[in-house]
């Protein structure tokens, strides 16, 4: 797995990229990677940006949890197949959460999966959500 990061002129965000290949145990019944794991797979990608980018402080303070998904599977990929996961978060927090949206790109530059997540930081000594630190957010705004 790889990570890169570069920008997107149109929205002036960095966009974290993640190299995923499809495993056989990712397979479903008809021959694909099932959905569960795309879903598993938008965790990752999510976590690796995190884990890239925050300050070690942050990291060690703060989680984040998924409070909403909304997923649009376009293509398949199959097992041996190389997708590259593109992540980049949207507007400003808002309280809690933000958003952080997601694309699969198959090995010809296609979309497979696309996906737009919120997410809440829960403040660990606690375990209760708070308002998104501006120190925190501001290295995935660009």
């Amino acid at each position: 797995m790889r990570a890169y990061f570069f920008y997107d002129s149109a929205m002036i965000r960095p966009i974290f990229t993640h190299i995923i290949t499809a495993r056989a145990e990712h397979i479903d019944e008809l021959g694909h990677v099932n959905n569960a794991v795309w879903v598993q797979w938008i965790q990752e990608v999510a976590l690796a940006h995190w884990y890239s980018v925050a300050a070690p402080e942050h990291q060690s303070r703060y989680l984040w949890v998924v409070v909403r998904h909304e997923i649009d599977y376009l293509r398949a990929a199959v097992e041996g197949e190389t997708v590259t996961g593109r992540t980049w978060v949207g507007d400003a927090p808002k309280g809690a959460r933000f958003d952080r949206h997601m694309e699969f790109l198959g090995e010809d530059g296609r979309v497979k999966v696309r996906a737009v997540t919120s997410w809440a930081i829960i403040d660990q000594a606690s375990g209760r959500p708070i308002r998104v630190p501006p120190e925190v957010i501001a290295p995935f705004m660009g």
